[in-house]
């Protein structure tokens, strides 16, 4: 059965409800996030927002601090969902290197069949026009493809994204092209969101104080809820209203997380910073890139890698052909070594013909047929006894057929000649 692509995705993402929502791998600390914003939003309606409801003349003004502050955190809650449950930019990795960009390294050469063969490198950088100026941008070995410009691979999710700012582990998503603009919403929201609580939990205090004519610290005695969402508030201002306020800096110059930290002591000169008015139109008013991704689409077999250029279908045949030589001269040598191998068996049995031979002892009888030590003879060796003019046996050692007929047949294969050699 064929995959979706979000079920074979190399990346470190996490999917849900079938690959139509993507978080990071770190989204469990997502559900922080959404405690820190809910629990204190429910503790402001039931012990603030409630009791200020009598507080006015109106009494559908006290219902209206009610209403705004649960929509305002539903309007939080849609900003922080698509921050976190959408494709920030990821560029798709490719299934192989990109071909047109080898090249040969001689100064990594390999030396194959006793000559240096250069290795095919990747350029580890080139440069691109943008706005007229050249930005030079890297090739990543794990995507397999030259980053575009202000794109980097995020080490947590294992992608590259387009226009990175950083991996955001409160909303445990990459920050990038495609949700930077929901991103700085939902910080700018959320410093809203907590001014709102901190003002009307400050009003419920004064309002106390002047109904019973009482001091601050009886009032605070009184409510003790207000007390506690006015420092949760104060501490988170300093958090996400900080973060707000660089991200104005950073849009205003047209700049990233990224790049601000890392080239912030080089002072280069910012190619993408089109003025004020234009930067924070690019960010807010300019349409949304789809993804380039279809992660609910099938996926596709991986086509094969394209066959080596006629360059390198040569070389790859040079390097066969060493090979092949390589083999044959082991087999020259094998052959060598063979024949001397057989060479010194021969001289072997021959001088252990000779030992024993000065061993034998004739017996004279009347038949004249006894010799001793026949049966010490090497095996492969054949006694020839014939009678001599003296009226004795006389004994012609010779090598057994089947010894000679195996250094011949060797020698044949090779291509030498044999010869037939008999020892008396």
């Amino acid at each position: 059965m064929a995959k979706r692509v979000y079920e074979v995705w190399k990346g470190s993402n996490k999917f849900f409800l079938g690959g139509r929502l993507i978080f990071g791998p770190d989204a469990r600390s997502l559900l922080v996030t959404l405690l820190l914003i809910i629990v204190p939003v429910i503790v402001f309606c039931v012990f603030v927002a409630s009791h200020l409801r009598h507080q006015f003349k109106s009494y559908n003004a006290g219902y209206l601090i009610l209403a705004v502050a649960v929509v305002f955190t539903i309007h939080v809650l849609v900003l922080l969902l698509l921050t976190s449950a959408r494709d920030p930019g990821i560029v798709p990795r490719n299934a192989h290197p990109p071909e047109e960009e080898f090249r040969y390294d001689t100064s990594a050469s390999v030396e194959i069949g006793g000559r240096q063969t250069p290795s095919l490198q990747f350029p580890r950088t080139k440069e691109v026009m943008v706005n007229g100026m050249p930005v030079r941008v890297k090739y990543c070995d794990t995507c397999m493809l030259y980053r575009p410009p202000r794109c980097s691979h995020c080490s947590i999710c294992n992608n590259c994204v387009e226009r990175f700012d950083h991996h955001c582990p409160w909303v445990g998503q990459c920050i990038g092209l495609r949700n930077y603009r929901y991103f700085f919403c939902f910080v700018s929201s959320a410093t809203l969101l907590c001014i709102y609580v901190f003002a009307f939990s400050a009003f419920y205090i004064k309002v106390l104080m002047d109904s019973d004519h009482g001091t601050v610290w009886k009032a605070m005695k009184e409510s003790p809820a207000s007390v506690v969402l006015m420092a949760y508030c104060f501490i988170s201002l300093w958090f996400v209203g900080g973060l707000t306020g660089f991200h104005l800096y950073l849009i205003s110059t047209n700049q990233t997380t990224y790049e601000n930290f890392r080239y912030r002591a080089d002072n280069r000169l910012n190619v993408y910073d089109r003025g004020c008015l234009n930067n924070f139109m690019e960010v807010f008013c300019t349409k949304v890139k789809p993804s380039r991704n279809k992660f609910r689409a099938f996926a596709q077999e991986e086509a094969p890698r394209p066959t080596l250029p006629p360059t390198r279908e040569v070389e790859a045949e040079d390097m066969r052909e060493d090979r092949r030589t390589k083999v044959e001269d082991d087999l020259d040598i094998g052959g060598d070594l063979l024949k001397i191998s057989q060479r010194h068996n021969i001289e072997d049995i021959e001088a252990d013909i000779r030992s024993r031979g000065s061993d034998v002892v004739h017996h004279n009888s009347s038949e004249g047929d006894s010799v001793l030590g026949s049966d010490r003879r090497a095996p492969g060796v054949q006694a020839d006894i014939r009678h001599s003019s003296w009226g004795r046996r006389s004994e012609s050692w010779e090598i057994a057929p089947e010894v000679l007929g195996m250094n011949s047949n060797t020698q044949e294969s090779r291509g030498y000649a044999t010869s037939k050699e008999t020892y008396q």
